[in-house]
């Protein structure tokens, strides 16, 4: 899935590509399965996904999307360290945000990108 500027999302499972520029982990967790060597990724930000606290209550159920993507979005809002990093990342050009979810339609990396695009940079 391609953004206005250019952040796309990928499952961390799926084979790496040329086309996908800078490659970020943007889990909290370590995906299951996988030896950090398997996965081909520039950085890993854990602080751009959910906290811990958001990421239980929500426990992937589409049920609660649309309240964890409010309460994402506020997060995200707060600001980090990982996010400012993003948002330097997205000035240089593609980056791809890779996540574990097995959902592709209710996972935080969606409302991360939208995020990412709305931002003035």
């Amino acid at each position: 899935m391609k953004s206005r500027h250019d952040v796309r999302i990928k499952r961390v499972y799926d084979l790496p590509s040329e086309i996908d520029g800078v490659r970020v982990l943007v889990d909290r967790l370590w995906p299951r399965g996988l030896h950090k060597s398997d996965v081909k990724m520039d950085y890993w930000l854990k602080n751009a996904a959910p906290s811990s606290d958001l990421r239980h209550w929500f426990d992937h159920d589409p049920a609660h999307w649309d309240e964890f993507k409010l309460r994402y979005r506020h997060e995200l809002s707060e600001g980090n360290s990982d996010i400012k990093k993003l948002e330097n990342l997205m000035k240089k050009g593609r980056i791809t945000l890779l996540y574990a979810a097995h959902d592709p339609l209710h996972n935080h990396a969606l409302v991360l990108q939208k995020f990412l695009d709305e931002q003035d940079i």
